[in-house]
């Protein structure tokens, strides 16, 4: 309950409106409910804390203060319990030469320890800045297990939208997202984002964002 109370705070649960009636359930026991109600979105966690663990990838070498998260994707194929042991199980899925970078694919399938019940399925990739250019440039080396029509493409309307929903984030809440597990000093320390580049501030992590999408 704590971690998805934690983590339901570090991307802005409540963070307008302390008792806001849609968003309450997920950081406190709302109208005497046993458990607090876990955000599909938890699961994004889970692939993302390899990556903060270290790649180790035989013969590729980067400089950690230089990884940035570049996508995520996740599946869902059960409601996440509220309270329970799970089992991350990690794979390499890709690998790619970009010359001056490398992108590492990482896939993370969740289980439910003792049910075994497979809950998610994630994968992110790192952009790792500096760890390119270790193939041939003729036939720049790629490894991929994606399936290539996993998902259709989305079609933009060119009409005006609907309506139009404002919102902001925190100042802190970096700080207070990486209590779930993304440790990445780029977000949290000056210095480290001076080294990769960002010299007015550390960058907010884009995960940190997804009540907004939701």
């Amino acid at each position: 309950n704590r971690d998805v109370a934690v983590y339901a705070l570090g991307i802005g649960a409540c963070g307008r409106d302390a008792v806001d009636e849609d968003e309450l359930k997920y950081v406190y026991h709302e109208n005497g409910q046993k458990s607090i109600q876990v955000l599909p979105t938890f699961s994004a966690l889970f692939s993302v804390g390899i990556m903060m663990k270290g790649l180790d990838i035989p013969g590729l070498d980067y400089d950690p203060r230089l990884l940035l998260h570049g996508q995520q994707y996740i599946e869902l194929y059960q409601p996440f319990p509220s309270s329970a042991s799970l089992v991350n199980k990690s794979s390499l899925a890709g690998l790619h030469d970009k010359g001056k970078a490398a992108i590492a694919e990482i896939e993370t399938k969740t289980y439910e320890k003792g049910s075994g019940k497979l809950l998610c399925m994630g994968r992110s990739t790192a952009f790792l800045r500096g760890a390119g250019g270790f193939s041939k440039s003729s036939q720049p080396y790629s490894y991929s297990t994606y399936p290539k029509d996993q998902i259709g493409a989305i079609e933009i309307p060119k009409s005006l939208p609907s309506a139009v929903f404002q919102d902001l984030t925190q100042p802190s809440q970096a700080l207070l997202y990486r209590l779930s597990g993304d440790y990445n000093p780029l977000h949290s320390d000056p210095n480290i984002a001076t080294v990769a580049g960002f010299v007015i501030s550390p960058i907010l992590l884009y995960l940190s964002t997804l009540k907004h999408h939701i």
